[in-house]
């Protein structure tokens, strides 16, 4: 045999473990070529330059920067490696970086970018081992008494630690252009019901209660500030702001999360409805009233261009010059130069200082303005889908703003008052206070419900798992997303569609599939679309047209809203043409079954934008709305519902961390990474709320914090999910999650039928489930398809385990197999069970784990003879469907639903990478 050079011997022992013996080193045996071999190729993997490029055409534009994240196999890269980006064609690009996750040997498995300076103009970048190049106007951070300052080189903002002004200023150039950016919040005690009652609103203002920068550069820097909404002696919905600068740059972004504790059932008054949720800046105007310049986005590029005294139009002409200036943006020639019957008559032109334009539907946006307040509004337009944009200033600077998102999570509203006079007043209403008031509040009475036999009828109905007082908001949250731009003059129409274009898709940089597949990374359960053959490319199909008519649903039957959007629906009623957005537990999906992991395995394969960004806002809604974080649940989901919240089944298989960790590393999202975060401990929630309570046979059942019933599959799937996330993050629990991992994983492979035990004793205090004396068989066909799948694929990677291994295994060869074959193995079969062709990747998993050619045949019959999908062609198309069938004309295919589409979609993406060699055909 060929000596191993030394380095990559020493490699091999570190991939191998620490504790690896040096007389191993000098042995040549098998062992030791295979783990040479491995460092090897992570050797290659490491040397070889990552491809970098832009999710959507258009590079950078108006945008900041950009954040990335990139996998790397296990090995390649140590812990203290420097990346550094350049162009396609050599230009250094600076570039921040910092670790995101970390495999069991120590090396590098996520790292996260932070680009800025030198991004605008390329379109395809290349990522390397080596010193990043440092910007030319590096960001900086320093703080002082109760501010933090950040200073990107163009622009600097003061922020606050305390008081309720989040931004105390923003300057650029030694021009103050923004002050006094602060949180509104405002609050309704009752709902009007038509014309009777007498609603009353009042104001309560963000109340900073901690500040602290995150990062500090010298691309990027991140301020998180947090806080209550408060007036007077009462504080309620908590606030989590973050605020992101890059080097260089003239603007910034703010993510913007509430979490609901108000109450609408009675308390405070008779309730606490939100009228209105905006974020505030005050914006200097120091130009002359024909120099102050009003600019909102409306559809598509669409703008309306005025000035706050216009000059245009007029009975008598200034000027073709003068006009053509005002519209433009420019500062104006001295008035003396102009037509002087306009000169001298300039003070009986009215300012228009007030400008509104509202979004309270996701198909209508109106636009209005008035001179002053006191006066009457006149329409100023109006259209369908506003972009959320809009700028006040003059030539001798002002402020873009934007949200994000602004139609589809409507009702929003942008507010401009005060242009007229020494201080302009901007608003970005989250919720709009022309709407109706927020009305969380339970959908019905829960008449004929009152004892849990009832309660378990009504899943009999309508598939709704009703409990009284368990359909509250109480701890859910929101996320919103906004931009703002220090601008040093009046910004040209080109430079506001870009910014405006910058709102509504940032730009997001992204390593390609063929990268995220080579690196292993969950679990290695996917790989590049491929279409080689005929019966692949069929496949391949499929898939996009599930994912095709699902967004086109989403468009069709306006799955839009402040809360909504992000979310699609579970079930279709093939009568009312309709899905059944009010039918119990038929209504939003709420991460039934794993759409969240479909939609994101179908980007890492195919890196398609519109995959991204349909998954990045499933994630922003499951990950927020659909769980809770605080109250007693917190750490919990809702079962699916017609409120996002209404079912009393609260369990981790909702709020899992599985869902959220493809966006999180891929984006460094901090948001979604406090969201997991929080998860390390909620195995104490079954202390609070036991999942199985209602269907449990023990009736002398109670929680027992060293006795725990929790289940091995939706329930541990999820604590495993927030304990690898944990430890791989090394967080601030990463010991105890880690722990917790490996007890568990020991303690299920331990019980007398492994997995198949179905459930066990859990000990808080040990973090271990207790071994059974009796061998049990429980299996659920809901067991697997929350994320169990993919953490055992991962986790067998991540950690040497056989008996753990082998405990899945068995799982994986006996769910699909014969009753038959189930009580040879077990004593006895596991009854009536679903979703074979789901479980097809169980097949294909242990198949190609096993080599064994059954379970391979047996996958790909699964998959096409299950009980999801047809495998036929005809069966994949769409119906026309027009009124007076339909509120709205459109296509329906009665036979999709969401469970089938997310576990085909899975199990078609599995399958394909781990026994698709074997595809039939």
């Amino acid at each position: 045999m060929s000596p191993i050079p030394r380095r990559n011997v020493l490699k091999a022992a570190a991939v191998a473990g620490a504790a690896t013996p040096f007389s191993w080193l000098l042995a040549g045996n098998s062992q030791q070529a295979a783990a040479a071999d491995k460092a090897n190729k992570a050797d290659k993997a490491a040397d070889d330059p990552v491809d970098i490029s832009w999710l959507e055409d258009g590079a950078l534009g108006a945008a900041a920067g950009s954040t990335f994240g990139v996998p790397w196999p296990k090995g390649a890269q140590p812990a203290d490696q420097k990346f550094a980006l350049a162009t396609a064609d050599g230009k250094d690009v600076p570039l921040q970086t910092w670790a995101t996750a970390y495999w069991p040997d120590g090396s590098l498995k996520w790292t996260a970018h932070a680009a800025a300076e030198g991004l605008d103009g390329a379109t395809a970048y290349r990522l390397t081992a080596g010193e990043p190049a440092a910007p030319a106007e590096k960001v900086t951070v320093s703080e002082s008494g109760g501010k933090i300052t950040v200073d990107t080189g163009v622009i600097k903002a003061v922020i606050g630690k305390d008081g309720g002004k989040l931004v105390r200023s923003i300057t650029r150039g030694g021009t103050e252009i923004a002050r006094d950016g602060r949180l509104v919040l405002l609050r309704q005690g009752d709902i009007d019901d038509g014309d009777h009652g007498s609603a009353k609103w009042e104001r309560f203002d963000g109340e900073i209660s901690g500040a602290k920068a995150e990062q500090k550069g010298p691309v990027r820097a991140v301020v998180r500030i947090d806080g209550k909404h408060r007036k007077g002696g009462r504080g309620w919905l908590p606030f989590s702001v973050r605020l992101y600068f890059y080097a260089g740059a003239d603007s910034f972004r703010m993510v913007h999360t509430i979490t609901f504790d108000g109450d609408q059932t009675g308390g405070h008054e008779s309730g606490d409805f939100i009228r209105g949720l905006g974020v505030r800046f005050s914006v200097p105007m120091r130009d002359e009233a024909y120099d102050r310049h009003i600019r909102i986005a409306g559809e598509g590029k669409g703008f309306l261009t005025e000035a706050v005294k216009g000059i245009t139009g007029l009975r008598r002409d200034p000027g073709a010059a003068v006009r053509k200036a005002q519209f433009e943006g420019e500062k104006l020639p001295d008035p003396a130069t102009w037509d002087q019957r306009v000169t001298t008559r300039l003070h009986l032109i009215p300012t228009w200082g007030d400008y509104t334009l509202s979004q309270l539907s996701a198909d209508g946006f109106t636009l209005r303005k008035r001179t002053k307040p006191g006066h009457g509004w006149i329409p100023a337009g109006g259209g369908g889908r506003a972009s959320g944009f809009g700028y006040v200033g003059g030539v001798s600077g002002g402020l873009s703003f934007g949200l994000r998102d602004f139609w589809e999570k409507f009702p929003a509203q942008l507010d401009i008052r005060g242009a007229a006079g020494d201080e302009a007043e901007v608003t970005l209403w989250l919720w709009s206070p022309e709407a109706q008031p927020m009305d969380l509040r339970f959908y019905h009475d829960g008449m004929g419900q009152d004892t849990y036999a009832e309660q378990l009828e009504g899943l009999n109905i309508t598939y709704e798992d009703y409990e009284p007082k368990f359909g509250t908001p109480y701890g859910i949250a929101r996320t919103s997303e906004l931009m703002f731009w220090a601008n040093g003059a009046t910004p040209s129409a080109e430079t506001l569609v870009a910014q405006a274009a910058a709102v509504r898709t940032p730009p997001q940089l992204a390593a390609g599939p063929a990268h995220l597949a080579r690196a292993k990374v969950f679990g290695g359960l996917f790989a590049p679309v491929d279409r080689s053959t005929a019966a692949k490319a069929k496949i391949e199909d499929h898939l996009d047209f599930l994912f095709t008519y699902h967004k086109g649903q989403a468009e069709q039957r306006r799955w839009y809203g402040f809360w909504d959007y992000g979310d699609i629906m579970h079930t279709y009623d093939e009568d009312r043409h309709q899905w059944r957005y009010d039918v119990g537990g038929y209504a939003w999906d709420n991460s039934e079954l794993s759409p969240d992991l479909w939609l994101w395995y179908a980007y890492l394969r195919s890196g398609r934008a519109d995959i991204f960004r349909f998954a990045e806002a499933m994630t922003r809604h499951t990950g927020e709305v659909d769980a809770y974080h605080l109250g007693k649940w917190a750490g919990l989901g809702t079962r699916h519902g017609v409120q996002h919240f209404a079912d009393s089944a609260k369990q981790q298989r909702i709020s899992t961390a599985v869902y959220r960790r493809p966006y999180y590393y891929l984006t460094a999202d901090e948001r979604v990474g406090d969201i997991m975060s929080a998860l390390v401990d909620s195995d104490e929630t079954f202390l609070v709320l036991d999942p199985l309570r209602k269907v449990r046979t023990d009736p002398d059942y109670e929680p027992d914090p060293h006795a725990l019933s929790i289940g091995f599959g939706t329930d541990w799937s999820g604590l495993a999910g927030a304990w690898l996330t944990e430890w791989e993050r090394r967080g601030p629990k990463a010991e105890k999650a880690e722990a917790r991992l490996r007890s568990t994983m020991e303690t299920i492979a331990a019980q007398p039928n492994g997995f198949v035990q179905g459930s066990g004793l859990y000990d808080l205090s040990t973090g271990k489930y207790a071994v059974e004396t009796e061998a049990k068989v429980s299996v659920s066909h809901l067991s697997a398809v929350f994320g169990l799948v993919e953490m055992c694929a991962e986790l067998i990677d991540l950690i040497d385990m056989p008996e753990f291994k082998e405990a899945w295994l068995d799982y994986c060869r006996y769910f699909n197999a014969t009753k038959a074959e189930q009580k040879a193995r077990y004593g006895t079969d596991f009854g009536s069970l679903l979703l074979f062709q789901g479980h097809s990747r169980l097949d294909a998993y242990a198949g190609a784990q096993l080599k064994d050619e059954a379970l391979i045949k047996r996958a790909w019959q699964k998959f096409s003879g299950g009980d999801g999908y047809p495998d036929a062609t005809t069966g994949w198309r769409t119906v026309k469907l027009e009124g007076p069938d339909a509120l709205e004309p459109g296509v329906e295919a009665a036979w999709v639903s969401t469970n089938s589409t997310a576990q085909y979609g899975l199990a078609a993406i599995q399958n394909l990478v781990l026994v698709g060699d074997k595809l039939p055909g």
